[in-house]
């Protein structure tokens, strides 16, 4: 439950209560509160004399309020504002004067570093005025309010019944065992075009998939299929952002068994392996063009000249030839267990 604090209304209600000798817990059932409310209110402020006054006890909630808010570090007036309100004149941005006082250590100032978040708070708490007005032209956007933080809410459709990366089998960080992928979707010209990508975490193996656009039904087709065409043993999971062409996870994961695994919000390092091919594929597909032009015969030739290119972690082997080795070493460990 909510603790609320008494308004000035209640507190009248107790002065009446009191002066007619009602006891504190008929004052509380009056007022539905607890009695140790009552009871703290009135011993807090209670005047000298034993008397208690609505108007003043109203009055030292105030004082009491205003004593214990921490003092601003930039407030209109003080030096320190001043000193940034300098700055920005001079087109710095709030992260430039963040950093130099925090680096210059200047005399006077050795405690007062203050973030840029708390320049930016500043500027747009000023009342409407000239200064408000200057001080945001001398910012590099110069918006007369603020843009929601990158990546303090994340405006996307929320997926349903998504499985954290978080759950993910440990054996699927280690890249020792094949079949776990990552995928995603790049766009071409105006998103009007779409082609999906599937990277094998142990081999860098690729697979591109021809999609007639970036739908869910369409990344439902395009990803069971390609999937599909793999052997049992290379279908175990796949890691994804949270695009909201994947809204039909659990459909893909129905038609081929592949377990299905989320990123966490705008963060691509969790997709590592296909972030970096992704600029690999950009090569042969630029941004900014049509994608639906591309054949799947022609996306087929691509990730296979990508399969066959030699890469340095592997010791300049290529993927085709360790998804080779790793596929045979798995067969003959499964059979000498069998």
């Amino acid at each position: 439950m909510t603790y609320k604090e008494l308004n000035i209304e209640e507190r009248a209600t107790i002065q009446i209560g009191l002066l007619h000798n009602l006891s504190l817990r008929s004052i509380a059932r009056l007022l539905d509160r607890s009695p140790s409310t009552i009871s703290r209110e009135i011993r807090r402020n209670q005047l000298a004399d034993g008397l208690y006054e609505a108007p003043k006890a109203q009055a030292n909630r105030q004082a009491r309020r205003v004593g214990c808010r921490p003092v601003k570090k930039l407030a209109q007036g003080n030096e320190l504002f001043d000193l940034v309100i300098l700055m920005l004149r001079q087109r710095f941005s709030p992260q430039q004067i963040a950093g130099n006082l925090k680096r210059m250590k200047l005399p006077g100032y050795e405690d007062s570093y203050v973030c840029r978040e708390t320049i930016y708070n500043a500027i747009y708490a000023l009342p409407v005025g000239e200064l408000r007005k200057e001080l945001i032209h001398c910012l590099r956007q110069g918006k007369t309010t603020r843009r929601p933080r990158s990546g303090s809410v994340d405006r996307r459709g929320q997926i349903p019944d998504m499985v954290s990366i978080h759950l993910r089998p440990p054996e699927v960080e280690d890249r020792l065992m094949p079949g776990h992928w990552e995928g995603d979707l790049i766009k071409g010209k105006n998103n009007a075009s779409a082609v999906g990508t599937l990277v094998e975490r142990t081999s860098g193996y690729l697979i591109l998939v021809k999609m007639n656009d970036a739908t869910a039904t369409s990344a439902v087709e395009g990803f069971s299929a390609a999937l599909n065409g793999m052997p049992l043993k290379l279908r175990k999971s796949m890691t994804y952002d949270q695009g909201k062409e994947m809204a039909k996870h659990a459909e893909i994961t129905q038609r081929t068994g592949v377990a299905i695994y989320f990123c966490d919000p705008h963060s691509p390092w969790q997709r590592g392996s296909n972030e970096n091919i992704n600029g690999l594929i950009r090569q042969y597909l630029p941004k900014g063009t049509d994608l639906s032009v591309h054949s799947q015969e022609q996306l087929d030739a691509i990730a296979y000249e990508l399969n066959i290119r030699p890469r340095q972690r592997f010791e300049y082997r290529c993927p085709i030839e360790v998804i080779s080795e790793v596929m045979a070493k798995e067969y003959n460990t499964t059979t000498l267990v069998q």
